[in-house]
């Protein structure tokens, strides 16, 4: 059964249904941010993602109950909504190839990889990308963290990073140079971080890998790309997802999960990449897939050639079919192939 994009006059509208996803209540969840975006009443419980898809751990099913698959078929992407208020642990992604390969060995859940896109729907915080060597070492220099700087001159960018999360690397002089520079004001957000995470994770050695990543901010419109063997931590806020149909991740850290550093570190991209923020006006996809992300504003409609997964920002979720019409009652976000 067709369901409409109106929820407020239920006009059934052709080739399009409303969808029903599954609450992750994972412990580094918001409280109030998903209850409040799918005006649900908040209960105390943290809603850490909404999933949207067809990925077996969390199918998404129409209003009768049947499941989005049985319409759509295996969607070749899913959608999140993800709520932080806790950051999420260290982790990368394998490329299609060390997925498939993965997977075969019983080494990862799915045989896809997870290349991502997060879009920010509020502020939002994260660590993402290995920052250029050149402007690590000058922010490491203006602080007095000499031993990690002595450990990049010696050994080079991948050694210290497999350094610094196998343990070899002895982080407890960085991390006390962090934890008194964290005590001032306008100490950077790098430095305040390493002293937090230490913090919430005491021993942890992968803390002062953070000090090699870009700290991004996000304002509300900009966006991330993840593509495979990105080293990334989530610190908190909300964002829209996009991504491969898959859940495997490889943690390395900052998490009471189990961890797989070699894994990890078979995998990570120890490449220097520029600031990797999308900003709010430019074109937001995933090329690996070609999906894209488009927003559609309030009373606009827009005809769609692929299947696509539509998210309005009062609360509901649509699956649309190929060539269908659709008409926006709420600001909205779409999400599809594009060929």
């Amino acid at each position: 059964m067709s369901t409409s994009a109106n929820s407020e006059d239920n006009t059934p509208q052709a080739g399009v249904h409303e969808i029903f996803g599954p609450i992750q209540h994972f412990q580094w969840g918001d409280t109030e941010f998903l209850p409040e975006f799918l005006q649900r009443i908040p209960d105390g419980q943290p809603w850490a993602e909404w999933w949207l898809g067809t990925h077996p751990r969390g199918p998404a099913t129409l209003r009768n109950g049947q499941s989005l698959q049985e319409l759509s078929g295996p969607l070749p992407f899913m959608v999140k909504i993800l709520a932080a208020a806790k950051p999420l642990s260290l982790q990368v992604h394998p490329d299609a190839d060390q997925a498939a390969r993965g997977y075969a060995q019983g080494a990862y859940a799915d045989p896809h990889p997870k290349p991502e896109l997060i879009h920010a729907l509020t502020d939002f915080e994260a660590f993402c990308g290995i920052r250029p060597l050149a402007d690590t070492r000058r922010l490491l220099a203006e602080h007095g963290l000499t031993e990690l700087i002595s450990c990049l001159d010696s050994t080079g960018l991948p050694a210290t990073i497999a350094a610094i999360l196998t343990g070899s690397f002895n982080p407890i002089s960085t991390i006390d140079v962090c934890t008194e520079l964290a005590t001032d004001p306008q100490c950077p957000a790098p430095i305040r971080w390493v002293a937090t995470l230490a913090q919430i994770y005491p021993g942890d050695p992968s803390v002062v890998a953070t000090l090699l990543l870009h700290h991004l901010h996000l304002q509300p419109g900009q966006a991330l790309r993840l593509t495979a063997g990105t080293l990334h931590a989530y610190l908190r806020g909300a964002g829209l997802e996009i991504m491969g149909p898959s859940d495997n991740v490889v943690r390395c850290g900052l998490t009471s999960k189990p961890t797989d550093i070699n894994g990890a570190l078979e995998i990570l991209d120890p490449s220097e990449v520029n600031n990797p923020i999308i900003p709010a006006d430019a074109p937001q996809m995933l090329p690996e897939l070609h999906v894209s992300l488009t927003r559609i504003t309030a009373g606009s409609s827009q005809k769609v050639a692929t299947a696509q997964i539509a998210v309005a920002t009062d609360g509901h979720a649509y699956f649309i079919e190929p060539g269908t019409q659709f008409l926006a009652a709420a600001d909205s976000y779409l999400i599809g192939h594009n060929p």
